[in-house]
């Protein structure tokens, strides 16, 4: 695919247009929600507050997310684009609102990243263990080797990179789903009655498990980020949006169901568990699954980083070419068509922060902690689509009861994880984090209105792009649908070549 001709008669270069089908789109965001990471280190800290109804507060997060789903669907039905979340919210509610929803999804994306490469050193150095290579490598070794990985297939190619995704993902969800048949019919088929009536618990703890359940769910959305690379991207996205969560969703509530199952006559509780699949596989006797799930924890983990590389590197570009960020953010690698410099600075900053954190702490509590900290912004994010997506639909002359409802049960289901994140207060240093966050978001500000400061029409350039955006794309503006990469659209002071030049 070709770029564009400026005035000046230079091109720019664009992302690959119509180059990723459905299963690598939805692969995007069943990576950055990363079922995996769930089943081997989050189900126990749902255990402790939920119990036997741990599988219920995951069916009850899932079926609340599916209402912000289903607001921020009604932009991915109607227009495409890299970065799509932050085109979306700005569409809504006016490039302001975009560019800081652009500036907390960066955080979201960052510090999930982290977690993945804080992952794979610990579960790199339980396979490494596992096959008789005893004493710990150090983690700054080992996340830079996961590091390093991510850039390069980034860099690459976004096909590649997605179907590694997906079969990564596919693989060690397939190695986590043949120990949770060994739980269930290795004795003959049984049901525990006692999950099943919900023995022992209480709402208050129901309430607790949810908002970890919610944020076991996060990122979705990331499918979104892929716009201008996907083929058929109106049907492809929402469906993978939605689909990512309800498979996601169904997994986790599975999983939970079998792991409280497994461990209910344990002599160590499943709350107490750091490893609970290890543990589990000690119980029915199949230890020979341990050395393949860590290997597929480990993958799986890559996986999650590369994801949110991708993601976050194409949230970034678009800033770019709008001029939030220097124009150089916003340029696309002539050959490969990737963001590269997108994606070269976003993995930098997230193998700082885990090498920098290693000085003072253990991957673990970085894993902790970089989850805690990105869930913020994912709510930042998600409270903002779900206030857009009436706004959007009032502008268009198309908002029906529905939308307004739908958008009211999504604020209200996402007030669940905000005030549980408060309420009660945390220990230290959790309960400062979301100020973290919020001196993040000011620094944006800050930064955002230097930008505007010397660029007056900023603002009104990134609209104007935005409505071109629609234009291109919406088939109610402009008839069916044309799967470029808009992002190559350029400013009013930018004229294009004709369409025949920008297809690949």
């Amino acid at each position: 695919m070709k770029g564009l001709a400026t005035s000046e008669g230079t091109e720019k270069v664009g992302l690959r247009a119509n180059s990723l089908g459905f299963p690598p789109t939805v692969a995007q965001s069943i990576a950055v929600i990363s079922p995996t990471m769930t089943a081997v280190l989050i189900i126990p800290l749902a255990f402790s507050d939920a119990g036997t109804g741990t599988w219920l507060a995951y069916l009850f997060g899932t079926v609340m997310l599916l209402f912000v789903v289903f607001g921020l669907n009604q932009f991915a039905r109607r227009s495409s684009a890299p970065g799509s979340m932050y085109s979306y919210i700005g569409k809504g509610l006016g490039p302001k609102s975009g560019v800081m929803s652009g500036w907390a999804l960066m955080w979201c994306y960052m510090f999930i990243g982290v977690a993945g490469l804080s992952g794979f050193t610990i579960f790199a150095n339980e396979v490494l263990n596992s096959v008789g290579l005893h004493g710990n490598v150090p983690e700054v070794l080992l996340a830079i080797v996961s590091a390093a990985a991510c850039w390069y297939v980034a860099y690459k190619d976004i096909r590649i990179s997605s179907l590694l995704m997906l079969g990564l993902e596919a693989v060690s969800v397939s190695l986590i789903l043949g120990l949770a048949f060994v739980v269930l019919f290795k004795h003959g088929v049984s049901v525990d009655t006692s999950q099943l009536k919900l023995h022992g618990v209480s709402i208050h703890g129901m309430d607790f498990a949810i908002v970890i359940t919610i944020f076991s769910l996060v990122g979705f959305e990331a499918a979104t980020t892929l716009g201008g690379e996907v083929r058929d991207p109106l049907r492809n996205i929402p469906r993978a949006v939605i689909v990512s969560l309800l498979l996601t969703g169904a997994f986790m509530v599975f999983m939970s169901y079998v792991e409280v199952f497994a461990t209910r006559h344990s002599s160590t509780s499943l709350a107490n568990l750091t490893a609970p699949l290890n543990t589990i596989a000690a119980i029915y006797k199949v230890k020979f699954f341990r050395v393949p799930i860590a290997l597929g924890a480990m993958v799986s983990f890559f996986s999650l980083s590369l994801s949110c590389l991708n993601a976050g590197a194409r949230i970034m570009f678009p800033m770019g070419r709008h001029g939030v960020f220097p124009h150089q953010v916003g340029d696309a690698h002539k050959v490969h068509q990737t963001p590269y410099v997108a994606i070269s600075t976003f993995i930098l900053v997230m193998y700082a922060i885990p090498a920098f954190l290693n000085i003072f702490t253990n991957p673990l509590t970085t894993f902790d902690d970089a989850g805690t900290l990105a869930a913020f912004g994912f709510l930042f994010a998600y409270f903002m689509i779900a206030v857009a997506a009436p706004v959007y639909l009032k502008k268009r002359g198309e908002l029906k009861p529905v939308n307004v409802v739908v958008a009211v049960l999504a604020f209200v289901c996402l007030m669940v994880p905000l005030v549980g994140s408060f309420y009660p207060a945390p220990p230290w240093p959790v309960w400062t984090y979301p100020y973290g966050f919020l001196a993040y978001m000011v620094v944006g500000g800050l930064w955002f209105f230097i930008r505007s400061r010397g660029n007056r029409n900023l603002f009104a350039e990134i609209e104007a792009d935005m409505e071109h955006t629609v234009e291109m794309i919406d088939p109610t503006v402009a008839g069916e649908p044309t799967v470029i990469d808009v992002t190559n659209a350029a400013p009013p002071a930018v004229e294009a070549v004709p369409n025949e030049s920008i297809r690949s």
